[in-house]
């Protein structure tokens, strides 16, 4: 195990427009000290209060802005890495992303630890946005909002998130924070669009006009910062709120095209009733980032009988639309008997090939990620 939350370091060079951080400070942290530059660093987990750079880094993290800003990726300029041999190296230019050993960087994004443990990192920051305006719709049933997604992003509005809670998710929100969410909603859209105020009043407006013609029973509009942050309030606590409902919860995600959006949470659907467990749905609707959630009793034999099977079904799920196995959590040891078939043994042939020249000697978070060589 090795701990790097004591590398907390964040320096903002306001001229370049660049955060220079340590692996261990939190996303939170890096977010804050950029607003007070005057400037911005989108990447926004649920988990942003208390996950750190480098664990963003090694997930490449997106979180509801991901969909117009991109993802940990997008904004990682260069990295400090130690190899498996005890090499210190610094890769990127901490500039333009545009340098020589930029693209040595971006392979660590997204390795899970496997290749390198990074240890710094220099990001990109941007301009903050001037204003930003969050609308609400309630939907009667599941099928309307996501149909509502597909017909947003054709609209050719890019919100700066575009969320989704299905019926589950929100009545566990609104037990925990009893804010006047409608319990017996079938599903909830948050919609956030940022940028010059005359285009946020517009795009809020045609996003609200969007809802309705989808169906949206009920379309509310933060009328200012305090409703805006108890809209937003309701997604950030959902993973506690759905504690209530079961003791434990098996948190995934998966991604698929906006198109199967609806067509995937239907099959989720479908394997909640098979295999007899509450799967609630949310997530990142607006690129097909979805986190379904089993709800279950880790001291019921039964229930943890069940309850890789019917992971293993959503999987398959995901696959059999074209989707993927991981949005931004990774892949860890759970999915990792998915990685053949979701890749073939051509991609996974040259992964292995790759991780061995990093690490020859499998000394890095052994065991995950890749499948054993065939």
């Amino acid at each position: 195990m090795i701990g790097l939350n004591r590398m907390e370091q964040i320096t903002i060079d306001a001229t370049q427009m660049v955060a220079h951080v340590g692996a261990g400070a939190v996303t939170a942290d890096v977010q804050t000290a950029a607003e007070r530059a005057g400037l911005f660093y989108p990447p926004d987990p649920s988990s942003q209060t208390v996950s750190t750079i480098g664990g963003n880094i090694a997930c490449n993290a997106g979180g509801p802005r991901c969909l117009k800003y991109g993802v940990t990726a997008d904004y990682v300029l260069a990295l400090t890495a130690v190899l498996a041999d005890g090499t210190i190296v610094r890769w990127g230019d901490g500039l333009a992303g545009q340098g020589p050993t930029n693209g040595l960087a971006q392979l660590l994004v997204g390795s899970e630890g496997t290749l390198a443990v990074i240890t710094e990192a220099s990001l990109r920051l941007i301009a903050k946005p001037a204003a930003r305006r969050t609308t609400m719709a309630i939907f009667a049933d599941l099928d309307a909002a996501c149909s509502t997604v597909e017909r947003i992003m054709a609209a050719g509005i890019v919100p700066a998130g575009l969320e989704l809670m299905d019926d589950t998710t929100i009545a566990a929100v609104e037990a925990f924070l009893k804010i006047g969410l409608p319990s017996d909603a079938g599903a909830m859209l948050l919609m956030l669009v940022d940028g010059e105020p005359e285009q946020v009043d517009a795009d809020a407006a045609q996003l609200a006009d969007l809802a309705r013609a989808g169906g949206a029973l009920r379309v509310q509009t933060a009328r200012d910062a305090v409703d805006e942050a108890n809209l937003w309030k309701a997604r950030r606590v959902v993973s506690i709120a759905l504690t209530r409902v079961r003791p434990n919860r098996l948190g995934e995600d998966i991604s698929v095209p906006i198109p199967q959006i609806a067509a995937c949470v239907r099959r989720i659907k479908q394997i909640s009733l098979e295999y007899n467990f509450p799967i609630v749905v949310y997530g990142h609707a607006g690129d097909g980032n979805l986190h379904p959630n089993i709800l279950f009793d880790g001291r019921d034999p039964n229930d943890t009988e069940r309850l890789w099977p019917a992971a293993e079904a959503i999987f398959a799920a995901a696959l059999a639309l074209g989707g993927t196995l991981s949005g931004e959590h990774g892949i860890g040891t759970l999915k990792r008997p998915f990685m053949r078939h979701a890749l073939g043994d051509d991609l996974i042939a040259v992964q292995q090939r790759i991780k061995a020249h990093f690490d020859p000697q499998t000394l890095l978070n052994p065991g995950k990620v890749l499948p054993e060589a065939s």
